[in-house]
This record gives structure tokens, C-alpha cells and sequence, in this order.
């Protein structure tokens, strides 16, 4: 054989060999094309996994944590949550810790979901399996984002408030957190409705907190006192929108949160708010949990788990409780 020829031959032959290697197989159980070494399986209860809230300053995120609790201890998984308090920054470093303790997953509650990123490709490098809880992200890799269907508890909010007024209902917007997907999702699916069915009069944030919704809501009533109705992007908003409508002396005005938390079924069944759509966080800790445990196991994790949400109003407001 010719010299040329043995060459090309070992030519083809080492392109074969790194196109194989470049096709194997990384990760286990990993549906969303996660990059990670071969995963060793691992029984419940040596796992150990690291929760980061966003905050815990808010009866939502509590449901989510003791949820979390719960079914950890159920299954004998260590865990160990920490509180974002609403801090990106201080976020980013309770991942890194968590990377740091090599812990065997990382769930996360994402304060910002594009400032999450860095934190996320930094636990991919890792091969830290990510899995992220009722927001998502604008970046990285994750095993599997477990959230309601935001968008559509946006627009839920928006078809109940137009079945109730009729089009073009004068309308307040108290947003979240910017740069939350919930936020972002929650707005576009009310927004899709309400731009051609209502009359939004005023959109402004509140961060998902009590306090500011009833300074924000107040600010916004001194300017349009004819609101009819005022859609919160969360209950605890919703709550204090309802306090500024009470201060103000104003009747008959509507008011739509979404999460379904007991304070705002309680403030349904008083009449102080009309309507919430609810989800279930302490069943999305519980699934956050579960995808941890399968993904160790070999099992198969979707990309994307959605919770049920469900309108409660006061005809049906003992049905649905976290």
C-alpha cells in the first residue's frame, strides 16, 4: 500500500473515532440537553439538593417551602433552602454555594430570569443538574422548569374580568417583579385580551409586594378614580390594591390576583376582592423534588411540567385550597 493511502486511511479512521465520541450520550434522564458527565444513580436518600427562593417574604413562596419540606422528608432527601430575599446578587451567591457544596442538584425559584443565567451555565459547568420552579429562565441549561401556565392564568384573569364588566371597562395593571418571567408571562397573557377588550387606564409595578401595590394603587386611584376594575399580577398585590380601593372610599370596583393563597380566599369570601386564579406551589416543590429523584434514578424528566391553575371566585372558593 502506498504511503498517501495509509495516510488517508488513518485520516478516516481518527474522524470516525471523534465523530462517535462527539454523538455519545451525556447526562441521565435529561430531556432538555443538558451537558453532564455520565450521572452515577443514586437512591433518595443520599441525595443532597440545594433550594434558592426568590424570597420568603410572601405566603406563595411559604406554600412552596413547606411543600418542599414535606415531601424531602417523605422521600429521606436532604435539602437545604435558602431565601433570595428579592436580590438577584444575593441569589447568584447562594447558587455558588451551593456548587461550592457540591450538592447533587440545584433547584431554583429564579428572582430575575434573565439575571439567573450566569448562576445557571456556572452549575452546567459543574454537571449540577438544574431545575428551576415557577419562573423560568432566559438562558442556560435545566433538566426541567415546573411552573403553571402563566399566560394562561393572564388571560384567565382578563376573560373573567371582561365576562363581568363587558368591554372596555376602565382597568388598572399592577405588574411583579420586573424581569420575572411570571411578570413578563402573566402581563402578555392579560395584555393580549385586555388591549383590544379593555380599557387599561394604568400598568405599573408593585414587585409583587402587599405594601407597594397599596402605595402604587393609591397613587393611581388620585389620578383615575372611575377604575372599574384592577388586575394584580399576584394576590398579595391584589390585597393591597384592596386596602387603597377601601382608603379611597370607592365601590363596586373588581379586583383579580392570581396564586390562590389563603388571605385572598378569605378576602373573597368577605367580598374585598373578586377573584383569584390559583395555582399550587407546594405542588410544584413537591414535583421539583421528584424530578431531582427520577433524574438519579434513570428515569425520563420532561422538559417542562405544567401545574394546573384554576379561577376561583366566591361561588367556588371552598374547593381549591394550597
Amino acid at each position: 500500500m502506498k504511503f498517501g493511502k495509509k495516510l488517508s486511511i488513518l485520516a478516516l479512521g481518527l474522524t470516525l473515532i471523534l465523530t462517535l465520541g462527539a454523538c455519545g450520550k451525556t447526562g441521565l434522564g435529561n430531556s432538555s440537553g443538558q451537558a453532564s458527565k455520565e450521572v452515577t444513580k443514586k437512591e433518595a436518600k443520599d441525595l443532597k439538593l440545594g433550594v434558592s427562593l426568590s424570597t420568603t417574604n410572601n405566603p406563595y413562596f411559604v406554600a412552596m417551602k413547606d411543600g418542599i419540606d414535606k415531601f424531602a422528608s417523605q422521600e429521606s432527601v436532604t435539602v437545604k433552602v435558602t431565601d433570595a430575599q428579592d436580590d438577584a446578587a444575593r441569589q447568584a451567591d447562594d447558587v455558588q454555594n451551593f456548587i461550592s457544596q457540591n450538592v447533587d442538584a440545584i433547584l431554583i425559584n429564579p428572582v430575575d430570569s434573565k439575571a439567573i443565567v450566569t448562576a445557571i451555565k456556572a452549575a452546567n459547568t459543574a454537571n449540577i443538574p438544574v431545575i428551576l420552579i415557577d419562573r423560568g429562565s432566559e438562558g442556560g441549561e435545566v433538566l426541567t422548569t415546573v411552573a403553571s401556565d402563566n399566560v394562561e392564568a393572564g388571560k384567565m384573569a382578563a376573560d373573567y374580568i371582561v365576562k363581568e364588566l363587558g368591554e372596555k371597562a376602565k382597568a388598572f395593571e399592577l405588574s411583579g417583579v420586573p424581569g420575572a418571567s411570571a411578570t413578563v408571562d402573566r402581563g402578555k397573557g392579560f395584555n393580549a385580551i385586555a388591549k383590544s377588550k379593555l380599557n387599561v387606564l394604568s400598568s405599573q409595578s408593585a414587585n409583587f409586594d402587599r405594601a407597594k401595590a397599596l402605595n402604587t394603587a393609591q397613587n393611581m386611584i388620585q389620578g383615575n378614580k372611575d377604575v372599574q376594575v384592577i388586575f394584580a399580577q399576584n394576590d398579595e398585590m391584589a390585597l393591597g390594591a384592596a386596602q387603597a380601593v377601601k382608603s379611597a372610599g370607592l365601590q363596586n370596583v373588581l379586583i383579580v390576583g392570581i396564586d390562590g393563597q389563603p388571605d385572598a380566599h378569605d378576602a373573597i369570601k368577605k367580598g374585598d376582592i373578586s377573584a383569584t386564579v390559583a395555582q399550587q406551589p407546594a405542588k410544584m416543590g413537591e414535583i421539583a423534588i421528584q424530578a431531582a429523584i427520577d433524574h438519579y434514578q434513570g428515569k425520563k424528566v420532561e422538559k417542562i411540567t405544567v401545574s394546573p391553575i384554576y379561577l376561583v371566585t366566591k361561588d367556588n372558593v371552598d374547593q381549591y385550597n394550597w
